[in-house]
């Protein structure tokens, strides 16, 4: 905190409004001794007040000059400031146009926490921020675009946008220390082999960083995956796979990846998704577990996870005992009611 003041004190200071608050200040409290000094009977905090309605423009009339000396100091105030406030406004409003034109070109340093970030801009990314902006989970959580454009691509009061490489200055600047995860999507104006390469370079570099950040890599060569895994990728998706197996289920199941494509969207139908095991089925079999769910939330359960990405087993059998720490993966039409509440 003390840090943000200082550098708020500096700012201010290197556009001169630290000055022209001061020369205001002075000009306030010496009109005000002024007139008090003046004009019979109006103390000096009456004179305080007479200075900043003048100073203002705004000229209740509850205090006169009536003195020749008080006219003369009443009329300079009037004249020096209006011409300070004026310049006072200009700076103020120059400094909120400067902020903004460095957050939209991408130069400003993010200060966000417990935020998302994402690597590279591309139509990938655009439906990942899509889908985050959808999900109730994500829709107002900050998070920070890295990418190497002109501007930001976006009209998101949320989203904070640092232009650049992905490298290691770009990441201080997107506060990857304080991050809950991060998405390393592949750049795709390099070939293959290269794009898969920097996306194992990008993982190695943020998981010097921060190892506690949880990462999520693309890429498109599963032979590559090995590389990721040695960097401590906590998560990776290979497009080129996800893809061919969708395409062999679509063959085969007809209507299959509307299915998937439902399943995995927060935009419409139902959504899938891991949740916490509620307390008072903690201790119970899958079977039963999975009828309470069905009966009081119309939510279908078709897996267990062994703690927040951790071990995955679907459709486990009916006598499996659900414990402290599982998560359940579940098919549900509504995220928002925490599913489980009424059980």
């Amino acid at each position: 905190m003390k840090k943000k003041l200082y550098n708020l004190y500096v700012f201010l200071r290197r556009e001169n409004v630290i000055n022209l608050i001061g020369i205001i200040l002075i000009i306030v409290l010496g009109s005000g001794y002024l007139i008090a000094y003046f004009e019979p009977g109006v103390s000096f905090a009456s004179g305080i007040w007479w200075s900043i309605v003048t100073l203002t423009t705004v000229g209740y009339g509850d205090i006169s000059p009536s003195t020749p000396e008080g006219r003369v100091l009443a009329v300079l105030i009037m004249f020096f400031g209006i011409g300070l406030l004026g310049i006072l406004s200009a700076s103020l409003a120059s400094m909120l146009i400067s902020v903004r034109i460095k957050e939209n070109k991408g130069m400003a340093t993010s200060n966000v926490n417990n935020h998302i970030i994402i690597c590279e801009w591309n139509h990938r990314a655009k439906a990942v921020l899509k889908e985050l902006r959808s999900d109730p989970q994500t829709e107002s959580m900050p998070i920070v675009l890295i990418a190497d454009i002109e501007e930001k691509p976006v009209d998101d009061p949320l989203l904070v946008f640092v232009s650049g490489v992905v490298n290691e200055e770009s990441l201080t600047k997107a506060n990857l220390d304080q991050a809950s995860t991060i998405i390393i999507l592949g750049d795709d104006g390099v070939e293959t082999t290269a794009r898969d390469a920097k996306v194992v370079l990008t993982t190695l570099t943020v998981e010097s960083m921060n190892p506690r950040v949880y990462s999520v890599v693309e890429l498109v060569d599963k032979a590559n995956a090995q590389h990721c895994q040695r960097a401590n990728a906590d998560e990776i998706i290979v497009g080129s796979e996800l893809n061919s197996h969708l395409i062999s289920c679509a063959a085969t199941d007809h209507g299959i990846s509307r299915i998937i494509t439902e399943l995995l969207s927060s935009r419409y139908g139902n959504e899938l998704y891991s949740m916490p095991v509620p307390e008072q089925l903690i201790g119970s079999n899958f079977l039963d577990v999975f009828i309470a769910m069905k009966t009081e939330n119309n939510t279908t359960v078709f897996g267990v996870q062994k703690g927040r990405g951790g071990e995955f087993t679907s459709n486990p059998d009916a006598d499996y005992t659900l414990c402290q720490g599982d998560y359940l993966l579940v098919i549900s039409k509504d995220r928002k009611p925490r599913v489980g509440d009424n059980l």
